[in-house]
Parts: C-alpha cells; structure tokens; sequence
C-alpha cells in the first residue's frame, strides 16, 4: 500500500518536477524484480503479456537486464534492447516446484507421524493487530487474501485462498482458522469455487493470477467441504494463474476457468466437462472473470478477455463479442464482470486502460457507460494498481448496488438516473486495509460482505459501513527479510509485503512497528538496541527511504538516500557503528548512518549490489545483480576496493562468511539457469569457487546461513524447503520436515539459542531447534 514514505518521496520529487506515478504502480516493479531474479524467461514473457512499454522497462531496469551468462564480466554497459521472450519459462519453473514439492513429501509425512521429533515449528505472526489503513484508525491485519468463499449450505463456513499461503477453512465466521493445503504442491491459490448441488465438493486454483501465476502447478479438489485437497488436474495449467473459477449450477460436472499463462499463449478461458479431471482451452488470451448465469446451461455465459467482453449461449465452447457503446481506444489493463443474482439480467462491467476506469450496466439488454465514477487524482489514482487488484461485485438482491474493487473498494448506488459512489474501505475511523483482489457476500444476509486484500479479510454486516477484521490466526503474512537480537531468539523483527515492518517478542501476536512496504532490516549485534529497517526503492524518484531507531523499533528516525538505482528491497547490513546500504554503488556511514559515503564499486552502471555482508565495521562484502563480487576494506580516511572473481554471472541473493574462517564465502543465487549450482563456496576469500549442489533441487536458492562453531554446517532456503550440509557442501539433504511448501525468502541462524529462523512467503516465520 501507498504510506508515509511514499508520500515523502512525491514530496521529494515535486521540488524539481512534478511527480508522476510509476506506471503500474510499486506492484509492478516488486513483481518483475521477483521473476527476473528467478529467470529471465519469466520476467520477459510477462512483461511481453501485459505490454509493459519498453520505455517502462527499460526505467525499471528490467530491458536486456537478464542476459548476465552471454556477456563478458569486465564489458561496458552496452545499449539496452527490448527482450524477446524466451518460452516456456512459467511451464518449466512451476514443474520444478512441483517436482521439489513431491521430493519433500515423505519428509513432511514423517514429522506428522506420531511421536516424531519436533520439527519446524511455527512463531506467526497470526495477528497483527496494530496494521496499517489509509483512515484514521489502526486495524488488525495478516497478509495477502486472492480469493474468498461462502459455503452456500452454511454461511458460517468460510473458504479463504492466501496468494502465497495457501487454503484456510474456518467454521465459525472467520473466528478461527486452520491451514488445509501446507503440503501441496503449491500454496499459491487464485480462486476457490464451491459446487453450489453439493457444498462438500470445492475446487481451487493454484497459482495466484495477480502475482504469483507462475507458481500454479493445477486444480486442487475437495469433497470434504474443504478440509483435505488432492490434485484433480495439473495440466494444461502448470505454470498458470487463476483469476476465476466457477461450476455450472445446472451441471456441476462442467466448470469453468479463467486464466493466465506468462507466455501470453496458453492462458485463457478453459472448459471442464468431467468435474475437472480434464480441462479444454475454448478461447486463448488472459481471462479474468466468469459470470455465469444462476439457471446455467446454456443461459448466457459472460467473461471478459484482454479484448474486451463476451458472450457464450452453449457452457463456453464458443464465445461472441459484446459491442460496447462509447467504448475507449487502447488495451485493456483489467476487465471484470458480474451480474445480479436476484435479476441475472442486469449485469455491470468494470475495466481500465491504464489508469482510466470505464464503468457500464446492462438493463433490458442494452449496455450503458456509467460515467460519475470516482475522480482520478493523476499524482495518485485509485486505478493506478489496476493489473494488480481489481474486481466489480454485484449485490446479490439490488439491481441498483454494486461494489468497485481497486486500491479503495466504493460501494455505488443508482437513485433514480443517478450513481452515487461512497469509498467504503477509507472512511475515517471505519477503515480497512487497501488493495482490494475478492468480495463475497454471505448466502443468507446480502447485507454481510466479505472483503480480501493485501492486510487479510475483512467483514462487514451492513454493507461496507463498518468492519471487522477476521485475521486471527490465519499465518499468511509475506515475510521479506528477518534480523535478530543476539541474545535471544525470542526478539526479531521482519519487513513484510504491504504490512509493515514487524516484530515478535515472545508471542504469536506481533506488532507493527513501521508502515509501508517492510523491506530488508538490520540489528547491530553489539547493541541490540540499535535497529535499521528500509522501504521499496522508487526507481521514479531514485530515491530509498530508510530508517533508523536506537529503542529497537519504538520511536524511528527517517531520512532518504538518493540511491539511483537499486533493487526493489536494496541489502542492509550492520556491525558496530558501520551501516551499509547496497545501491548502484555502497553506502556507508561509520557513524550510525547520521552520514553517508557513497562509494562506487567500480562495476558498470546497470549492475546492482544485491546481497551484503559486513563481517566487522571495517570490512564488507558485497554481491550483484551480474554475479560480481568486491570487498571493502576501510582504510584510514576512506574505503578501498577490491574486486574479487565471480562464482557465475548470475543474479547473488545471498552473501556470507565464516566468521571463524573469513577466507570461506558462500553465495546463494536465484536465477535459475540449465544444468547451473544455485550454491557456491571460495575457500581462498573469493579468489576462485567451487559449486556445491549435490542433493540440492533445481530451484532459486534466497539465503544462507553458517554455524559459527562447525566449519563444515551450512543451511540454505530455497524457493521449496531448507537444506544442510554438514560436510561444507560436498552433499546437502533436506531438512523441511514440519514446514509448509512456500517460498523460503530468508534464513537466520541464532547462535546463542542454536536456533534456525526461517521467514516465508505467505506463510510466516517458523523455527526450528538445532
């Protein structure tokens, strides 16, 4: 969401030009920085698929970026050219997720068996109940909801998809939940559809179509209403999102669903005849949303393509266009569709082209703009995320009422000719969090709504005046990056996606100790007191906000850095008095970041420092986008610079060394890359490197870890699972037992304690006991 920071940077950016919005907004940034640094492949075909002008690609960084392996080390930035997409890159990520996922499956099997060691544990958070909203109030959160359904046969059973964590059931209105789907191949969910004859039949789509597509390994099905899941279908939807799924009320055997593949190629609009075992592709493109009407059949079918509307009268095996009166020129952004329940003739249809909404209704068969929408604020538009979050509701039981999801949710009301609009999640002390993806309504009170967004779920029983939030328990927060207190493990604090900077103390129940974005963090390990944290690096203002606390998060000092360029959440380290902050170049105060020395790294312009590690206040090692490496050795009055050799010329996400031994380093990389390691060890300071990947799986390797007291025992977390080596990575063997199957995003070793820390994506932090 848009906090306090962004709002500094605006400022900041105003003095000497007017600030325009990144196109896309933030989201689009942080989403190409995490496929790019996976795969190229990846990166390229979606940003082919969402025609990202290459003038935006090439601001964001993202144009020829990925072709480290073909170009010389010591070369001179060359001109930057448009990427052709490489195919197949979503397809053969997403099986080799799966692949790891199946890989683990004894292991998880064996640490739920009765009587087997403990193995990870899980530290939450499952509240945060301090988060942020754009009102006036504070409101509990949790993290990022795709997808949300009622149980048509009891409202009080809920159905909840995490973008990166999974489905959660809860039997009492979202009091309390319970993870259903740890174990699966991917906990990436897009969409949840009860078949409305036989509520305990559900289906689910993995791979979350506003983030994650890539993740999405097929169709999970359930016949105990949600509790336990298998696979039903993977293909053709292996490297698919999900926007929509729906079962035909007349014929439950026939489901539809509404995708999207990196490629462009293989998403769209399938067709199910046999209760999902096997699906057909019937119209190509992206396909956000399926409206089908309440009788089903052959009834009208609507759905909305990257081209527009469409109608199919025979359960989706043809489709015809719908004309649209006052239809704009230009691409659409989103597309959303929806009808009225109560008078399935009315039906309402919500897009945008770039960051201009286009809003109709169709009464008596005729389709009419609806143009008293909300005013658009061009410095910051409420349509400005539209490929992000973005839906339209219809209230199940009045023709004249309908629900707008955006960065805002309005709830909209035609009296007499006239619409009116009321923002309904930014409303003073009644606010929720922003960033709408899902609204359901309950079966047997339209007036009770469920909202999902970047901050969790929300529910309201008067439509959308006041809420409530129904985050407790539910551990699908997005942990970015994880930093310590050395003297006990029962204190860290974490950068999160959309919800803050965090901290546990003890409890499952964490604070929110800082707005925004969280990114990477630091704790100086000789004063604990003293705490550092960053937001998201604006590559429109070329400037990073950071701050700095001496009471570990309790009050905050804050100032900018004008880093250029660096990556989405640029490195942070700490020792003693010595901040480093790794942009283009490093930056480096000695004083407890009161000033800064800009110190260049003496590679080429378009390379990034991506991963740090200060090993005393006088030494620092940095990594790069390119697979570069250089040490800094303060000398005197100034930082010196060596550059050491390079393990392989690809994206570093993690860096660090021995400290018992401080000619050993580690790194970690994340893009994958054909038949390449993913983990490389210099014994000679970084002289040369040998790759160390045998019992490893073909998968982004995000950080590493070192016992300090056995030179031999290394961890690393991947994109599936964490895994050590006890013989310095001659071998490694998975140690997951006990964790969900998410994304691994960083690892933590807590020496005092003996303690691993493990932060994830969507599913919290857990750890285990060494």
């Amino acid at each position: 969401m848009r906090g306090k920071v962004d709002v500094r940077l605006e400022r900041r950016k105003s003095k000497t030009k007017p600030y325009k919005r990144p196109y896309g907004g933030k989201v689009l940034q942080r989403l190409f920085g995490y496929l790019d640094h996976r795969s190229a492949a990846m990166s390229a075909e979606a940003m082919a698929t969402l025609g990202v002008p290459q003038s935006v690609q090439r601001a964001l960084g993202f144009v020829d970026k990925p072709q480290q392996s073909k170009r010389a080390l010591g070369a001179k930035p060359r001109k930057k050219k448009p990427r052709t997409p490489a195919p197949g890159g979503a397809k053969r990520y997403a099986a080799a997720i799966a692949k790891t996922a199946a890989s683990l499956a004894p292991q998880h099997a064996a640490a739920a068996a009765p009587g087997a060691p403990a193995g990870w544990q899980p530290l939450g958070p499952t509240a945060i109940p301090n988060g942020q909203t754009y009102g006036k109030n504070k409101i509990g959160v949790i993290g990022r909801v795709s997808s949300i359904a009622v149980d048509p046969s009891g409202p009080s059973h809920l159905l909840l998809g995490a973008a990166g964590g999974g489905i959660w059931e809860s039997t009492d209105t979202g009091a309390t939940w319970a993870a259903r789907t740890d174990q699966m191949p991917s906990n990436a969910i897009g969409a949840i559809a009860f078949d409305p004859t036989d509520p305990r039949k559900v289906y689910a789509g993995s791979g979350e179509g506003n983030f994650y597509f890539n993740l999405g390994v097929g169709v999970y099905g359930s016949t105990d209403g949600g509790t336990s899941w298998t696979v039903v279908a993977s293909g053709p939807f292996v490297g698919c999102g999900f926007f929509d799924l729906v079962v035909d009320p007349k014929n439950p055997n026939i489901l539809y669903a509404a995708t999207i593949d990196s490629s462009g190629k293989s998403g769209g609009f399938y067709r199910s005849a046999n209760g999902g075992s096997s699906w057909s592709l019937k119209r190509s493109g992206i396909c956000w949303s399926i409206s089908v009407h309440p009788s089903g059949g052959t009834v009208e079918l609507l759905a909305t393509f990257a081209d527009g509307l469409f109608v199919s009268s025979d359960t989706g095996n043809s489709f015809q266009p719908v004309v649209l009166p006052a239809k704009p020129s230009g691409t659409w952004t989103r597309l959303s569709v929806a009808r009225v329940t109560s008078a399935p003739d009315i039906a309402y249809l919500f897009g945008a082209i770039k960051t201009a909404p286009y809003l109709w209704r169709r009464a008596a068969s005729k389709w009419t703009r609806i143009t008293s929408l909300p005013a658009v604020d061009p410095k910051n538009p409420w349509t400005g995320q539209a490929q992000y979050d973005w839906y339209v509701a219809a209230a199940p039981d009045n023709p004249a009422q309908i629900y707008l999801g955006a960065i805002d949710l309005y709830r909209g009301s035609l009296r007499g000719s006239t619409w009116g609009f009321t923002d309904i999640s930014t409303q003073g002390a009644h606010s929720i969090h922003p960033d709408q993806h899902c609204l359901a309504f309950s079966p047997d009170d339209p007036n009770v709504i469920y909202a999902g967004s970047d901050g969790g779920l929300f529910r309201s029983p008067d439509r959308g005046a006041t809420w409530a939030p129904l985050n407790n328990g539910l551990a699908i927060t997005e942990i970015e990056y994880i930093a310590a207190d050395p003297n006990t493990s029962q204190w860290f604090m974490a950068g999160t996606q959309d919800n803050g900077t965090v901290r546990f103390t003890g409890s499952p129940v964490w604070d929110q100790i800082a707005e925004g974005d969280g990114g990477e963090c630091g704790v100086n390990q000789e004063d604990p007191n003293e705490v550092y944290h960053s937001f998201y690096c604006d590559q429109q203002t070329g400037v990073l906000g950071f701050e700095s606390s001496t009471d570990k998060g309790v009050t905050w000092s804050y100032q900018d850095l004008a880093c250029q360029s660096a990556i989405f959440y640029p490195p942070i380290e700490v020792s003693g008095s010595t901040v480093a902050v790794g942009a283009m170049a490093a930056f480096l105060s000695r004083d407890k970041a009161a000033h800064w020395d800009q110190v260049p790294l003496g590679f080429p312009s378009d390379d990034w420092a991506t991963a740090l590690h200060l090993i005393n206040p006088d030494t620092l090692f940095v990594g790069t986008y390119y697979g570069r490496c250089a040490r800094l050795d303060w000398i005197a009055t100034g930082w010196k610079v060596t550059v050491l050799s390079s393990p392989t010329p690809r994206y570093i996400s993690s860096l660090k060394l021995d400290p018992a031994n401080t000619k050993r380093i580690w790194v970690t990389i994340q893009q994958m890359q054909a038949n390449a390691a993913m983990v490389y060890r210099s014994d000679d300071g970084g002289g040369s490197w040998s790759a160390c990947r045998n019992g490893l799986p073909a998968l982004s390797m995000n950080a590493v870890a070192i016992d300090p007291a056995n030179a031999n025992r290394t961890w690393v977390a991947a994109d599936r699972g964490v895994y050590e080596t006890r013989d310095s990575g001659a071998s490694w063997r998975s140690i997951s037992g006990g964790l969900p199957n998410a994304l691994a995003a960083d690892l933590l070793y807590h020496a005092k304690d003996r303690k691993l820390i493990c932060g994830t994506r969507n599913r919290g932090t857990w750890i285990l006991n060494l």
